[in-house]
């Protein structure tokens, strides 16, 4: 009987110690799908140069400012205007093939579009070294 109760104490403390151990990566999830957010009230505007200049650094990094808004542009226009997105998931990261480790929250959204009746939408936040959320990657599928 005492063996029983101490697993039931050791299985309780493991439970109250995962939950304490997700409950960060719960706040960062919410932070991230909020710059997510609010990166793509940008997007929706068609303010590529904002996009760039609202991304993660390593972003920047990669592409310049006017090259970003150009294939931005070319990528969202055909697409027209956002008609509806609903968040389909997000889930909290460390890595990600073919980016350095670090805090990573990668986002999808079921969209719709003016002249494309479904997609999917994945926008990427990481946490900056200021641990402000910015977006790494955005794609439409």
């Amino acid at each position: 009987m005492k063996h029983l109760a101490a697993v039931s104490i050791l299985a309780a403390l493991l439970a109250s110690t995962l939950a304490q151990a997700r409950q960060p990566e719960a706040e960062s999830v919410k932070a991230a799908v909020d710059a997510a957010n609010s990166w793509l009230v940008l997007a929706d505007a068609g303010d590529g140069n904002a996009t760039w200049e609202q991304a993660a650094p390593a972003f920047r990094a990669v592409l310049g400012k006017a090259a970003w808004a150009d294939s931005f542009r070319q990528a969202r226009q055909p697409f027209g205007p956002v008609s509806a997105r609903t968040l389909r998931s997000s889930e909290f990261k460390r890595n990600l093939p073919g980016a350095p480790d670090g805090e990573y929250v990668l986002i999808q959204y079921d969209t719709h579009f003016a002249n494309k009746a479904h997609a999917i939408e994945t926008v990427v936040p990481m946490r900056d070294k200021d641990g402000s959320w910015k977006v790494s990657g955005y794609f439409v599928k």
